[in-house]
């Protein structure tokens, strides 16, 4: 359906959208590839990030030296990359391979990760978008309304964070109860979940925890960021995109992980990559050319940069990324049809 529905969007484009590949070409050859080796380098920065945070989210468990879960991340991610989102139990199921630890508590380290990733994303969006001076911004009334949208989701879900961290137990009852009204497997599902959860949030336990894997959130968000700018302003051809402010970018940032959501094998690149730049085309004027070339080029960067050090690390490792999504898949389903404790 997925494929139908791009060749649909392609013929219904090809007769009105005037696209000139010769100048699609120019727009690549003319960038500014520095900037992009830069935007790249960020991005594996970034991983270290990912590997320190999930390392010290273990430490009350078991001790492991900071980097030494950076394979499980790179091989991870590269296998969300070519297999699709249904990938994302591979780095959890990495890391309790590699440190004897038990899937259900690294699927709930996962849980936390996401929501500390969701959370300085989302902090980092609403204060630039909020904070970004009059007439910088598209639609600045709908753009501001969704910064402070989103600002108010962070908080909530910062309490909500608390509230499971202190009293987990009675959150998980009350929900279990609450939705097993309309259905008792629901009901029964999302008291697992928050109970799982809770097991994730146990790896925090003083401020100084939460200030820690906070700080390295934003730091890797950062530098994502940073890599946008750059890789945007890579395009020199382009006025439009060659002076990029940072409160564009971050527009632009939020739209593309919204289009990343929902990730489909090797066709979600073209549907992202088409996303994107239209999204450049509509808000900041870009032509079809320079914003398809640039978004083709934020999608390599941020996203496809890593596959090639991933299957080699795979191959090191001799990890099959095939097997591995299956094996984290079905064990995956084994702990959901347990019983909580």
């Amino acid at each position: 359906m997925a494929l139908v529905a791009l060749v649909a969007l392609l013929a219904w484009g090809r007769n009105r959208i005037h696209f000139d590949f010769g100048v699609f070409r120019a727009q690549l050859a003319l960038a500014d590839w520095r900037k992009i080796a830069l935007a790249t380098g960020c991005i594996y920065v970034g991983y270290l990030f990912r590997s320190v945070r999930w390392a010290l989210l273990l430490r009350h468990n078991k001790q492991v030296p900071l980097f030494s879960l950076l394979g499980t991340q790179v091989i991870g991610f590269t296998a969300v990359a070519l297999i699709g989102r249904v990938a994302d139990p591979v780095r959890p199921y990495l890391v309790s391979k590699r440190t004897g630890l038990p899937l259900s508590t690294q699927i709930a380290v996962y849980i936390v990760e996401r929501l500390f990733d969701f959370g300085a994303m989302a902090l980092i969006i609403s204060s630039v978008i909020l904070l970004a001076p009059a007439g910088t911004l598209p639609h600045p009334e709908i753009v501001k309304k969704a910064g402070y949208g989103g600002l108010a989701i962070t908080v909530l879900a910062g309490l909500f964070l608390v509230a499971v961290r202190l009293v987990g137990g009675v959150v998980a009852s009350f929900l279990e109860g609450t939705f097993g009204v309309v259905s008792k497997k629901l009901g029964h599902a999302v008291g697992h979940k928050i109970r799982a959860f809770r097991t994730g949030l146990d790896t925090m336990r003083s401020f100084s925890d939460f200030g820690i894997a906070l700080g390295l959130s934003l730091g890797m968000w950062a530098l994502i960021t940073l890599a946008y700018l750059e890789t945007m302003r890579a395009f020199t051809a382009s006025p439009e995109l060659a002076g990029m402010s940072l409160p564009k970018c971050i527009l632009l940032l939020a739209v593309s992980g919204g289009a990343s959501v929902f990730q489909l094998p090797i066709l979600g690149w073209f549907t992202q990559i088409g996303f994107v730049a239209a999204a450049m085309a509509s808000f900041f004027g870009a032509a079809p050319e320079a914003s398809t070339a640039c978004a083709a080029t934020l999608l390599l960067v941020t996203f496809l940069s890593i596959v090639p050090v991933g299957l080699i690390w795979a191959q090191v490792d001799h990890v099959s990324l095939r097997k591995v999504t299956a094996e984290s898949e079905h064990a995956g389903e084994e702990i959901g049809d347990e019983e909580p404790a």
